[in-house]
């Protein structure tokens, strides 16, 4: 199911996100749905306060830039696949340097 996108500006984007537990409700349907929404809106990424959610929770898949890619613009990233996954409780350890 493609689910909603909430637009900038919206409150659930300022609120510091709440980590979850693997029991949460409907989990692996959350992150199909995800998935769904992402690659409807032609994204790269998507976190759930995007969806109005706000829970530590982001899929990424940049697997599709490299196989969009042209020839040449593989040669410069010959060993690079691209990453497909989501994430759950991602916490910034440490900025800098």
């Amino acid at each position: 199911m493609i689910l909603p996108i909430v637009a900038y500006g919206h409150p659930v984007l300022r609120e510091v996100a709440k980590d979850i537990t693997p029991d949460y409700p409907e989990l692996e349907k959350l992150i199909s749905n995800m998935w769904e929404t992402m690659y409807a809106s032609s994204g790269v990424g998507l976190a759930a306060p995007q969806i109005n959610k706000s829970i530590r929770l982001f899929v990424i898949d940049s697997e599709q830039i490299f196989d969009n890619m042209d020839e040449e613009e593989k040669k410069e990233y010959p060993a690079e696949k691209g990453v497909k996954k989501a994430f759950i409780n991602a916490h910034i350890v440490e900025t800098g340097g």
